[in-house]
Protein backbone atom coordinates (compact mmCIF):
# COMPACT_ATOMS: atom_id res chain seq x y z
CA UNK A 1 0.00 0.00 0.00
CA UNK A 2 0.82 3.11 -0.77
CA UNK A 3 2.81 5.51 2.31
CA UNK A 4 1.01 8.97 2.66
CA UNK A 5 2.72 12.30 4.45
CA UNK A 6 -0.18 14.38 5.95
CA UNK A 7 -3.22 12.06 4.94
CA UNK A 8 -5.42 14.09 6.99
CA UNK A 9 -4.56 17.43 5.01
CA UNK A 10 -4.40 15.20 1.67
CA UNK A 11 -8.11 16.31 0.23
CA UNK A 12 -8.17 19.92 2.13
CA UNK A 13 -9.40 21.36 -1.25
CA UNK A 14 -12.72 23.06 -1.56
CA UNK A 15 -13.07 22.94 -5.53
CA UNK A 16 -16.33 23.36 -7.52
CA UNK A 17 -16.40 22.85 -11.11
CA UNK A 18 -17.20 26.35 -13.05
CA UNK A 19 -19.32 26.38 -16.38
CA UNK A 20 -16.18 27.43 -18.65
CA UNK A 21 -12.99 25.10 -19.32
CA UNK A 22 -11.88 25.82 -16.31
CA UNK A 23 -11.98 23.85 -13.01
CA UNK A 24 -10.32 24.53 -9.28
CA UNK A 25 -7.60 22.36 -10.18
CA UNK A 26 -3.59 22.42 -10.74
CA UNK A 27 -2.51 21.76 -13.64
CA UNK A 28 -5.87 22.23 -15.70
CA UNK A 29 -7.21 19.66 -17.73
CA UNK A 30 -7.59 19.82 -21.55
CA UNK A 31 -10.64 19.47 -21.82
CA UNK A 32 -13.44 20.41 -19.17
CA UNK A 33 -17.23 19.93 -19.54
CA UNK A 34 -19.88 20.47 -16.99
CA UNK A 35 -22.99 18.53 -16.32
CA UNK A 36 -26.13 18.53 -14.78
CA UNK A 37 -26.32 16.70 -11.10
CA UNK A 38 -23.36 14.94 -8.93
CA UNK A 39 -21.86 11.56 -7.22
CA UNK A 40 -22.55 11.32 -3.79
CA UNK A 41 -18.94 10.06 -1.76
CA UNK A 42 -20.50 8.81 1.50
CA UNK A 43 -20.11 5.91 3.74
CA UNK A 44 -21.91 3.63 1.40
CA UNK A 45 -19.98 4.42 -1.42
CA UNK A 46 -17.26 1.95 -2.74
CA UNK A 47 -14.23 1.43 -4.63
CA UNK A 48 -14.53 -0.54 -7.90
CA UNK A 49 -11.20 -1.59 -9.34
CA UNK A 50 -9.76 -4.54 -11.00
CA UNK A 51 -6.52 -6.60 -10.05
CA UNK A 52 -4.50 -4.17 -12.07
CA UNK A 53 -5.53 -0.78 -10.42
CA UNK A 54 -5.36 -2.48 -6.99
CA UNK A 55 -2.37 -0.11 -5.80
CA UNK A 56 -3.97 2.77 -7.21
CA UNK A 57 -7.15 1.78 -5.29
CA UNK A 58 -5.35 1.28 -2.18
CA UNK A 59 -4.22 4.62 -2.46
CA UNK A 60 -7.68 6.48 -3.22
CA UNK A 61 -8.90 4.75 -0.01
CA UNK A 62 -5.91 6.09 1.97
CA UNK A 63 -6.68 9.36 0.33
CA UNK A 64 -10.40 9.47 1.70
CA UNK A 65 -9.53 8.44 5.29
CA UNK A 66 -10.11 8.99 7.96
CA UNK A 67 -13.43 10.74 6.86
CA UNK A 68 -14.33 7.64 4.36
CA UNK A 69 -13.63 3.90 4.97
CA UNK A 70 -14.49 3.18 1.73
CA UNK A 71 -15.05 -0.68 0.97
CA UNK A 72 -13.62 -2.42 -2.87
CA UNK A 73 -14.91 -4.21 -5.11
CA UNK A 74 -13.79 -6.24 -8.33
CA UNK A 75 -16.87 -5.61 -10.00
CA UNK A 76 -19.52 -3.05 -10.28
CA UNK A 77 -20.94 -0.02 -12.22
CA UNK A 78 -21.62 2.15 -9.14
CA UNK A 79 -18.70 3.73 -6.89
CA UNK A 80 -15.30 5.20 -7.70
CA UNK A 81 -14.81 2.95 -10.61
CA UNK A 82 -11.28 2.77 -11.80
CA UNK A 83 -10.76 1.08 -15.19
CA UNK A 84 -7.66 0.55 -17.34
CA UNK A 85 -8.65 0.17 -20.96
CA UNK A 86 -5.15 -0.35 -23.14
CA UNK A 87 -6.84 0.78 -25.96
CA UNK A 88 -6.88 4.57 -24.78
CA UNK A 89 -3.07 4.49 -25.34
CA UNK A 90 -3.56 6.14 -28.65
CA UNK A 91 -6.28 8.80 -27.46
CA UNK A 92 -4.53 9.64 -24.26
CA UNK A 93 -0.92 8.72 -24.38
CA UNK A 94 0.58 6.85 -21.20
CA UNK A 95 -0.06 9.54 -18.80
CA UNK A 96 -4.14 10.71 -20.06
CA UNK A 97 -7.53 9.69 -18.55
CA UNK A 98 -10.81 10.23 -18.73
CA UNK A 99 -12.96 11.06 -15.62
CA UNK A 100 -16.46 11.17 -15.94
CA UNK A 101 -19.34 11.85 -12.82
CA UNK A 102 -22.87 11.38 -12.83
CA UNK A 103 -25.51 10.83 -10.42
CA UNK A 104 -24.41 7.01 -9.63
CA UNK A 105 -20.56 6.74 -10.40
CA UNK A 106 -17.64 9.14 -10.65
CA UNK A 107 -15.64 6.52 -13.58
CA UNK A 108 -11.96 7.35 -13.84
CA UNK A 109 -10.53 5.60 -17.06
CA UNK A 110 -7.01 5.07 -18.44
CA UNK A 111 -4.37 3.12 -21.01
CA UNK A 112 -2.20 2.58 -17.76
CA UNK A 113 -1.67 3.01 -14.13
CA UNK A 114 -0.32 6.20 -14.61
CA UNK A 115 -3.17 7.67 -16.04
CA UNK A 116 -5.61 6.29 -13.47
CA UNK A 117 -3.08 8.16 -10.63
CA UNK A 118 -3.24 11.22 -12.46
CA UNK A 119 -7.25 10.75 -12.56
CA UNK A 120 -6.62 10.43 -8.81
CA UNK A 121 -5.15 13.74 -8.33
CA UNK A 122 -7.43 15.73 -10.35
CA UNK A 123 -10.20 14.45 -8.27
CA UNK A 124 -8.26 14.84 -5.06
CA UNK A 125 -8.47 18.48 -5.88
CA UNK A 126 -12.32 18.51 -6.85
CA UNK A 127 -13.71 17.01 -3.50
CA UNK A 128 -14.84 19.68 -1.39
CA UNK A 129 -14.20 17.40 2.45
CA UNK A 130 -15.05 18.81 5.79
CA UNK A 131 -12.44 17.06 7.60
CA UNK A 132 -12.47 14.77 10.62
CA UNK A 133 -16.23 14.64 10.49
CA UNK A 134 -18.40 11.39 10.40
CA UNK A 135 -21.19 10.35 8.31
CA UNK A 136 -20.75 13.85 5.77
CA UNK A 137 -22.00 13.71 2.34
CA UNK A 138 -19.52 15.25 -0.30
CA UNK A 139 -20.89 16.18 -3.86
CA UNK A 140 -18.63 15.98 -6.60
CA UNK A 141 -20.39 18.07 -9.18
CA UNK A 142 -20.89 15.85 -12.48
CA UNK A 143 -18.12 16.73 -14.94
CA UNK A 144 -16.63 15.07 -17.71
CA UNK A 145 -12.89 15.36 -18.26
CA UNK A 146 -10.25 14.74 -20.98
CA UNK A 147 -6.72 15.28 -20.05
CA UNK A 148 -3.01 14.59 -21.35
CA UNK A 149 -0.18 16.34 -20.74
CA UNK A 150 1.86 18.70 -23.07
CA UNK A 151 4.96 17.52 -22.35
CA UNK A 152 6.64 14.17 -21.13
CA UNK A 153 9.42 15.63 -18.77
CA UNK A 154 8.04 17.95 -16.39
CA UNK A 155 11.07 18.13 -13.32
CA UNK A 156 11.96 19.55 -10.00
CA UNK A 157 15.59 19.50 -9.75
CA UNK A 158 16.67 19.56 -6.05
CA UNK A 159 20.55 20.17 -5.47
CA UNK A 160 21.16 18.62 -2.35
CA UNK A 161 25.11 18.84 -2.88
CA UNK A 162 25.38 22.02 -1.67
CA UNK A 163 23.21 21.58 1.36
CA UNK A 164 22.02 18.32 2.10
CA UNK A 165 18.39 17.98 3.21
CA UNK A 166 17.44 14.27 4.03
CA UNK A 167 14.77 11.53 2.91
CA UNK A 168 11.75 13.27 4.89
CA UNK A 169 12.40 16.25 2.83
CA UNK A 170 12.84 14.51 0.00
CA UNK A 171 9.57 12.80 0.34
CA UNK A 172 7.48 15.79 1.28
CA UNK A 173 8.69 17.13 -2.11
CA UNK A 174 7.73 13.79 -4.25
CA UNK A 175 4.07 13.70 -2.49
CA UNK A 176 3.77 17.85 -3.99
CA UNK A 177 4.89 16.54 -7.14
CA UNK A 178 2.99 13.77 -7.69
CA UNK A 179 -0.36 15.96 -6.56
CA UNK A 180 0.95 18.41 -9.37
CA UNK A 181 1.56 15.68 -12.10
CA UNK A 182 5.06 16.52 -12.26
CA UNK A 183 6.77 13.22 -13.10
CA UNK A 184 10.87 13.40 -13.20
CA UNK A 185 12.67 14.23 -9.76
CA UNK A 186 15.84 15.13 -10.94
CA UNK A 187 18.29 14.67 -7.97
CA UNK A 188 21.40 17.05 -7.82
CA UNK A 189 24.00 14.30 -5.76
CA UNK A 190 27.67 15.44 -6.47
CA UNK A 191 29.60 18.70 -6.79
CA UNK A 192 32.31 20.70 -5.71
CA UNK A 193 31.51 20.59 -1.95
CA UNK A 194 29.78 17.92 -1.06
CA UNK A 195 29.29 13.57 -2.16
CA UNK A 196 25.86 12.79 -1.33
CA UNK A 197 25.38 9.19 -2.84
CA UNK A 198 27.40 6.42 -1.11
CA UNK A 199 29.81 4.03 -3.85
CA UNK A 200 30.23 1.23 -2.03
CA UNK A 201 33.14 0.86 -4.53
CA UNK A 202 34.63 4.04 -3.10
CA UNK A 203 33.94 4.96 0.44
CA UNK A 204 35.90 7.83 0.81
CA UNK A 205 33.22 9.69 -1.42
CA UNK A 206 30.82 10.00 1.28
CA UNK A 207 33.33 9.29 4.43
CA UNK A 208 35.71 12.62 3.17
CA UNK A 209 33.70 13.89 0.02
CA UNK A 210 30.30 14.43 2.19
CA UNK A 211 31.29 16.58 5.17
CA UNK A 212 32.91 19.70 5.05
CA UNK A 213 34.16 21.97 7.42
CA UNK A 214 32.30 25.08 7.42
CA UNK A 215 30.22 27.07 4.70
CA UNK A 216 29.56 30.08 3.15
CA UNK A 217 27.31 32.25 4.21
CA UNK A 218 26.38 35.81 2.95
CA UNK A 219 26.27 35.71 -0.76
CA UNK A 220 28.97 34.69 -3.52
CA UNK A 221 31.62 37.32 -2.80
CA UNK A 222 31.20 36.83 0.98
CA UNK A 223 33.67 36.35 3.81
CA UNK A 224 31.31 35.21 6.17
CA UNK A 225 31.31 31.70 7.78
CA UNK A 226 28.48 29.37 9.27
CA UNK A 227 31.16 28.48 11.67
CA UNK A 228 30.02 24.92 11.40
CA UNK A 229 30.61 21.73 9.89
CA UNK A 230 28.03 20.68 7.31
CA UNK A 231 27.45 16.80 5.65
CA UNK A 232 25.40 13.92 4.87
CA UNK A 233 24.85 11.60 2.26
CA UNK A 234 22.17 8.60 1.01
CA UNK A 235 22.87 5.05 1.94
CA UNK A 236 22.17 3.06 -1.02
CA UNK A 237 19.57 1.58 0.92
CA UNK A 238 18.01 4.76 1.50
CA UNK A 239 17.93 5.57 -2.21
CA UNK A 240 15.94 2.14 -2.84
CA UNK A 241 13.58 3.76 -0.40
CA UNK A 242 13.12 7.08 -1.97
CA UNK A 243 12.95 4.92 -5.94
CA UNK A 244 9.91 2.93 -3.94
CA UNK A 245 8.41 6.05 -2.87
CA UNK A 246 8.81 7.93 -6.06
CA UNK A 247 7.52 4.94 -8.04
CA UNK A 248 4.14 4.84 -6.20
CA UNK A 249 3.64 8.41 -7.20
CA UNK A 250 4.60 7.91 -11.14
CA UNK A 251 7.96 9.91 -10.73
CA UNK A 252 10.88 8.97 -12.32
CA UNK A 253 14.23 9.65 -10.29
CA UNK A 254 16.77 11.28 -12.54
CA UNK A 255 20.44 11.45 -10.67
CA UNK A 256 23.05 14.04 -11.29
CA UNK A 257 26.76 12.57 -11.06
CA UNK A 258 28.74 15.92 -12.14
CA UNK A 259 31.51 15.07 -14.25
CA UNK A 260 34.39 16.77 -15.65
CA UNK A 261 33.91 20.04 -13.61
CA UNK A 262 32.26 20.40 -10.31
CA UNK A 263 34.34 17.51 -8.99
CA UNK A 264 36.39 19.02 -6.08
CA UNK A 265 34.38 16.78 -3.47
CA UNK A 266 35.24 13.46 -4.99
CA UNK A 267 38.85 14.48 -5.88
CA UNK A 268 39.25 15.39 -2.06
CA UNK A 269 38.42 12.00 -1.12
CA UNK A 270 40.41 10.81 -3.93
CA UNK A 271 43.27 13.71 -5.19
CA UNK A 272 44.20 11.08 -7.98
CA UNK A 273 41.20 12.10 -9.82
CA UNK A 274 42.23 15.63 -10.26
CA UNK A 275 44.79 17.51 -12.64
CA UNK A 276 46.15 20.27 -10.80
CA UNK A 277 47.86 16.83 -8.57
CA UNK A 278 46.85 18.28 -5.06
CA UNK A 279 45.45 17.50 -1.65
CA UNK A 280 42.40 19.66 -1.24
CA UNK A 281 39.45 20.00 1.41
CA UNK A 282 35.75 19.69 0.45
CA UNK A 283 35.37 23.55 -0.33
CA UNK A 284 33.82 25.63 2.02
CA UNK A 285 33.15 28.26 -0.65
CA UNK A 286 30.51 28.60 -3.34
CA UNK A 287 31.16 28.65 -7.15
CA UNK A 288 33.34 26.58 -9.33
CA UNK A 289 36.14 24.99 -8.19
CA UNK A 290 39.59 25.49 -10.31
CA UNK A 291 40.06 21.63 -11.27
CA UNK A 292 38.50 18.83 -12.58
CA UNK A 293 39.19 15.16 -13.46
CA UNK A 294 42.01 14.51 -14.87
CA UNK A 295 40.25 12.93 -18.51
CA UNK A 296 43.86 11.93 -19.78
CA UNK A 297 44.43 9.06 -16.90
CA UNK A 298 42.55 5.56 -17.66
CA UNK A 299 42.25 5.21 -13.97
CA UNK A 300 39.69 8.43 -14.07
CA UNK A 301 37.59 6.37 -16.93
CA UNK A 302 37.27 3.38 -14.70
CA UNK A 303 36.41 5.33 -11.88
CA UNK A 304 33.58 7.06 -13.10
CA UNK A 305 32.57 3.61 -15.11
CA UNK A 306 32.52 2.09 -11.82
CA UNK A 307 30.37 4.79 -10.22
CA UNK A 308 27.68 5.02 -12.98
CA UNK A 309 27.80 1.25 -12.78
CA UNK A 310 26.72 1.57 -9.44
CA UNK A 311 24.15 4.43 -9.70
CA UNK A 312 22.82 2.49 -13.14
CA UNK A 313 22.01 -0.53 -11.11
CA UNK A 314 20.22 1.66 -8.30
CA UNK A 315 17.87 3.70 -10.25
CA UNK A 316 15.00 2.41 -12.84
CA UNK A 317 14.90 5.14 -14.70
CA UNK A 318 16.95 5.31 -18.23
CA UNK A 319 18.18 8.56 -17.84
CA UNK A 320 21.39 9.68 -16.46
CA UNK A 321 22.57 13.19 -16.20
CA UNK A 322 26.60 13.79 -15.95
CA UNK A 323 26.46 17.96 -15.58
CA UNK A 324 29.42 18.85 -17.80
CA UNK A 325 28.65 22.74 -17.19
CA UNK A 326 30.83 25.29 -15.96
CA UNK A 327 34.13 23.24 -16.70
CA UNK A 328 37.03 25.91 -15.91
CA UNK A 329 39.90 24.65 -18.74
CA UNK A 330 42.40 26.36 -16.82
CA UNK A 331 43.52 23.24 -15.33
CA UNK A 332 43.83 21.10 -18.29
CA UNK A 333 45.57 23.84 -20.27
CA UNK A 334 48.28 23.26 -17.43
CA UNK A 335 48.83 20.27 -17.43
CA UNK A 336 51.39 18.43 -19.33
CA UNK A 337 49.73 15.08 -19.41
CA UNK A 338 46.37 16.55 -20.67
CA UNK A 339 47.99 18.20 -23.67
CA UNK A 340 50.05 15.60 -24.63
CA UNK A 341 46.65 13.63 -24.30
CA UNK A 342 45.14 16.14 -26.97
CA UNK A 343 47.51 16.00 -29.34
CA UNK A 344 47.42 12.09 -29.26
CA UNK A 345 43.44 12.30 -30.30
CA UNK A 346 44.18 15.58 -32.43
CA UNK A 347 41.88 17.47 -30.26
CA UNK A 348 42.53 21.16 -30.90
CA UNK A 349 40.70 22.96 -27.93
CA UNK A 350 39.27 22.32 -24.42
CA UNK A 351 35.92 22.30 -25.53
CA UNK A 352 37.25 19.48 -28.22
CA UNK A 353 38.43 17.52 -25.21
CA UNK A 354 35.48 17.73 -23.35
CA UNK A 355 33.19 16.58 -25.89
CA UNK A 356 35.54 14.06 -26.44
CA UNK A 357 35.00 12.85 -22.97
CA UNK A 358 31.32 13.26 -22.75
CA UNK A 359 31.08 10.93 -25.79
CA UNK A 360 32.71 8.29 -24.01
CA UNK A 361 30.67 8.24 -21.12
CA UNK A 362 28.05 8.43 -23.22
CA UNK A 363 28.47 5.77 -24.80
CA UNK A 364 28.87 3.88 -21.89
CA UNK A 365 25.69 4.36 -20.51
CA UNK A 366 24.18 3.65 -23.73
CA UNK A 367 26.04 0.54 -23.90
CA UNK A 368 24.39 -0.26 -20.32
CA UNK A 369 21.09 0.40 -21.29
CA UNK A 370 20.56 4.32 -20.39
CA UNK A 371 20.77 7.34 -22.17
CA UNK A 372 23.33 10.31 -20.99
CA UNK A 373 21.81 13.82 -20.15
CA UNK A 374 23.94 16.73 -19.55
CA UNK A 375 23.66 20.61 -19.35
CA UNK A 376 24.20 22.22 -22.65
CA UNK A 377 28.04 22.76 -22.69
CA UNK A 378 28.35 19.73 -23.66
CA UNK A 379 27.56 20.74 -27.27
CA UNK A 380 30.75 22.64 -26.93
CA UNK A 381 28.99 26.47 -27.21
CA UNK A 382 30.77 29.08 -25.05
CA UNK A 383 27.62 30.48 -23.29
CA UNK A 384 29.82 32.23 -20.23
CA UNK A 385 31.97 35.62 -20.35
CA UNK A 386 34.73 34.48 -18.43
CA UNK A 387 35.91 31.91 -20.90
CA UNK A 388 37.34 32.88 -24.11
CA UNK A 389 36.13 31.90 -27.39
CA UNK A 390 39.45 30.11 -28.76
CA UNK A 391 38.99 27.56 -26.54
CA UNK A 392 35.62 26.50 -27.97
CA UNK A 393 37.18 25.81 -31.84
CA UNK A 394 35.65 22.49 -31.87
CA UNK A 395 35.50 19.65 -34.31
CA UNK A 396 34.01 16.92 -32.42
CA UNK A 397 30.34 16.36 -32.34
CA UNK A 398 28.33 15.64 -29.92
CA UNK A 399 27.24 11.50 -29.07
CA UNK A 400 23.58 11.49 -31.35
CA UNK A 401 21.92 9.53 -28.16
CA UNK A 402 22.53 12.55 -25.73
CA UNK A 403 19.49 15.25 -24.35
CA UNK A 404 21.18 18.20 -24.27
CA UNK A 405 19.54 20.66 -20.94
CA UNK A 406 19.89 23.76 -21.89
CA UNK A 407 20.03 26.23 -18.83
CA UNK A 408 21.74 29.32 -20.25
CA UNK A 409 22.17 30.57 -23.59
CA UNK A 410 19.69 32.35 -26.79
CA UNK A 411 17.11 30.70 -29.49
CA UNK A 412 20.57 29.62 -31.81
CA UNK A 413 21.74 27.05 -29.76
CA UNK A 414 18.76 25.50 -29.00
CA UNK A 415 17.58 25.95 -33.15
CA UNK A 416 21.57 24.29 -34.04
CA UNK A 417 20.99 21.44 -31.23
CA UNK A 418 17.34 20.53 -32.42
CA UNK A 419 18.72 21.24 -35.81
CA UNK A 420 21.27 18.27 -35.55
CA UNK A 421 18.40 16.18 -33.90
CA UNK A 422 19.28 16.51 -30.10
CA UNK A 423 16.07 16.46 -27.94
CA UNK A 424 16.03 19.21 -25.73
CA UNK A 425 14.91 19.47 -21.86
CA UNK A 426 15.24 23.71 -21.99
CA UNK A 427 15.53 25.28 -18.23
CA UNK A 428 16.26 28.39 -19.26
CA UNK A 429 17.67 29.69 -16.09
CA UNK A 430 16.30 33.62 -16.19
CA UNK A 431 13.10 31.63 -16.09
CA UNK A 432 13.21 28.87 -14.53
CA UNK A 433 15.94 28.82 -11.46
CA UNK A 434 14.08 28.74 -7.89
CA UNK A 435 17.28 30.16 -6.31
CA UNK A 436 15.98 33.40 -7.85
CA UNK A 437 14.63 36.33 -5.77
CA UNK A 438 10.84 36.81 -6.16
CA UNK A 439 11.58 40.17 -7.20
CA UNK A 440 13.04 38.31 -10.23
CA UNK A 441 11.02 35.63 -11.17
CA UNK A 442 8.02 36.13 -9.60
CA UNK A 443 4.89 33.58 -9.65
CA UNK A 444 3.29 34.97 -12.86
CA UNK A 445 6.55 35.42 -14.70
CA UNK A 446 6.97 31.68 -13.73
CA UNK A 447 3.94 30.78 -15.30
CA UNK A 448 4.68 32.52 -18.53
CA UNK A 449 7.75 30.20 -19.23
CA UNK A 450 7.02 28.31 -22.53
CA UNK A 451 9.31 25.41 -22.75
CA UNK A 452 9.05 25.99 -26.85
CA UNK A 453 10.91 29.26 -27.20
CA UNK A 454 9.88 31.77 -29.63
CA UNK A 455 11.26 31.66 -32.95
CA UNK A 456 11.32 27.95 -32.94
CA UNK A 457 10.65 26.23 -36.04
CA UNK A 458 7.32 24.19 -35.90
CA UNK A 459 9.21 21.03 -37.44
CA UNK A 460 11.68 21.16 -34.19
CA UNK A 461 8.79 21.25 -31.19
CA UNK A 462 8.95 17.55 -30.92
CA UNK A 463 12.84 17.99 -30.04
CA UNK A 464 11.54 19.52 -27.12
CA UNK A 465 10.45 17.01 -24.15
CA UNK A 466 9.85 19.82 -21.62
CA UNK A 467 11.41 21.58 -18.53
CA UNK A 468 12.14 21.55 -15.03
CA UNK A 469 12.58 24.16 -12.38
CA UNK A 470 15.68 23.93 -10.83
CA UNK A 471 16.36 24.51 -6.63
CA UNK A 472 19.98 25.17 -6.25
CA UNK A 473 20.68 25.28 -2.57
CA UNK A 474 23.91 27.37 -2.33
CA UNK A 475 21.93 30.21 -0.32
CA UNK A 476 19.27 27.46 1.35
CA UNK A 477 20.51 26.45 4.29
CA UNK A 478 17.43 25.40 5.89
CA UNK A 479 14.00 23.64 4.57
CA UNK A 480 12.25 26.68 5.62
CA UNK A 481 14.83 28.66 3.05
CA UNK A 482 13.90 25.71 0.49
CA UNK A 483 10.37 25.92 0.83
CA UNK A 484 9.55 29.95 0.75
CA UNK A 485 11.68 29.40 -2.80
CA UNK A 486 9.95 26.27 -4.40
CA UNK A 487 6.60 27.33 -2.90
CA UNK A 488 4.08 28.52 -4.62
CA UNK A 489 6.10 28.68 -8.11
CA UNK A 490 6.44 24.90 -8.16
CA UNK A 491 2.50 24.96 -8.77
CA UNK A 492 3.43 27.32 -11.72
CA UNK A 493 5.79 25.16 -13.56
CA UNK A 494 3.75 22.06 -13.11
CA UNK A 495 1.02 23.82 -14.97
CA UNK A 496 3.54 25.01 -17.72
CA UNK A 497 4.49 21.43 -18.00
CA UNK A 498 1.16 19.99 -18.31
CA UNK A 499 -1.42 22.52 -19.42
CA UNK A 500 -0.90 23.36 -23.33
CA UNK A 501 -0.85 27.51 -23.93
CA UNK A 502 -4.59 28.33 -24.96
CA UNK A 503 -5.83 26.69 -21.69
CA UNK A 504 -3.29 29.01 -19.41
CA UNK A 505 -5.13 31.80 -17.63
CA UNK A 506 -2.95 33.22 -15.01
CA UNK A 507 -5.51 34.90 -12.58
CA UNK A 508 -8.13 31.33 -13.11
CA UNK A 509 -4.73 29.97 -12.11
CA UNK A 510 -4.36 32.11 -8.84
CA UNK A 511 -8.01 31.31 -7.86
CA UNK A 512 -7.20 27.53 -8.36
CA UNK A 513 -4.08 28.18 -6.61
CA UNK A 514 -5.77 29.11 -3.29
CA UNK A 515 -7.29 25.78 -1.72
CA UNK A 516 -3.54 24.86 -2.18
CA UNK A 517 -1.94 27.16 -0.45
CA UNK A 518 -4.22 26.19 2.41
CA UNK A 519 -3.35 22.58 2.33
CA UNK A 520 0.36 23.93 2.45
CA UNK A 521 -0.31 25.63 5.45
CA UNK A 522 -2.09 22.90 7.11
CA UNK A 523 0.91 20.67 6.25
CA UNK A 524 3.30 23.14 7.59
CA UNK A 525 5.05 24.22 3.94
CA UNK A 526 5.76 27.33 4.43
CA UNK A 527 5.44 28.96 0.60
CA UNK A 528 6.24 32.77 0.30
CA UNK A 529 4.11 35.55 1.54
CA UNK A 530 5.27 38.03 -1.35
CA UNK A 531 5.15 35.45 -5.15
CA UNK A 532 3.69 38.18 -7.07
CA UNK A 533 4.62 41.07 -8.95
CA UNK A 534 2.89 43.85 -7.20
CA UNK A 535 4.35 43.27 -4.20
CA UNK A 536 7.92 44.72 -5.93
CA UNK A 537 6.19 47.77 -7.69
CA UNK A 538 4.06 48.60 -4.41
CA UNK A 539 7.91 48.49 -2.60
CA UNK A 540 9.92 50.41 -5.87
CA UNK A 541 7.25 53.27 -6.26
Amino acid sequence: MIKILSIVTFLFFLGSVSNSQNINVIPQPFSVKKSEGSFSINSKAVIVASRNCLANAEYLQDLLSPAFILKMKKKGKEGILLEIQKSLDTELGNEGYYIEVSNKAVIIKAASETGIFYGIQTLRQMIPLVLNETNINIEVPAVSINDYPRFEWRALMLDEARHFKGMEQVKKLLDEMALLKMNVFHWHLTDDQGWRIEIKKYPRLTEIGGFRKNTQTGGWNSEERSGKPHGGFYTQEQIKEIIDYAKERQITIVPEIEMPGHASAAIAAYPWLGTIGEEIDVPVVFGKGPDAFNISDPRVYEFLENVLLEVMALFPGKVIHIGGDEVKFDAWKDSEEVQAFMIKHNLNSPADLQIYFTNTISNFIDKNGHRMMGWNEIVGSNIHEWQLDSDYETKEKLAANAIVHFWKGNIDLVNDAVSQGYDIVNSHHIDTYLDYSYDYTPLEKAYAFDPIPAGLDKKYFPKVLGSGCQMWSEWIPTVEDMDRMIYPRIAAYAEVGWSFPELKNYQEFRSNLEPILKKWEKENIKYSPKFEKKHFDQENN
